[in-house]
């Protein structure tokens, strides 16, 4: 089923903040809390600094009428430096990879891919752009 959620980032607070909407929200966390330090490790990528692995890799909650809350720490470590107002993404989870390649390069027409769409250790079709107006996209494909 195809469904749209917000995807937050934050520096070293991801824990804090999601533990913070569920106080708020209630409900539980769906998979846990899935830290870096559990992320295989992937050929062309630096070494994870031993500082990061318990940070937040990815927490997801559901808040008002199915409507998804996700987030993830974003290290500076691999490259990442969050400042308000790039801190999130609208995250697509597609039925097909015919209608992910479809939105992702619709998305990314004139604009910015940051991880080009591909085979995600976790089993899905994933990539992530910034549009020609600077809004930042996540599309996302469990089907295989």
């Amino acid at each position: 089923m195809a469904r749209v959620s917000t995807y937050l980032n934050f520096t070293n607070q991801t824990e804090e903040a999601f533990l913070f909407y569920q106080s708020i929200f209630g409900g539980e966390f769906i998979g846990g809390i899935q830290r870096f330090g559990d992320m295989p490790p992937t050929e062309g990528m630096p070494t994870l600094p031993e500082k990061d692995k318990n940070l937040v890799l990815h927490m997801a909650l559901p808040i008002l009428g199915g409507y998804l809350l996700m987030g993830s720490d974003a290290p500076e470590s691999m490259g990442f430096h969050v400042n308000l107002g790039n801190n999130m993404h609208i995250n697509l989870e597609t039925d097909t990879r015919e209608e992910t390649d479809r939105l992702f390069n619709a998305l990314a027409d004139g604009g910015n891919i940051t991880m080009p769409l591909q085979d995600m250790f976790w089993g899905d079709y994933f990539g992530s752009c910034t549009d020609k107006f600077g809004v930042q996209w996540m599309v996302n494909c469990a089907s295989k």
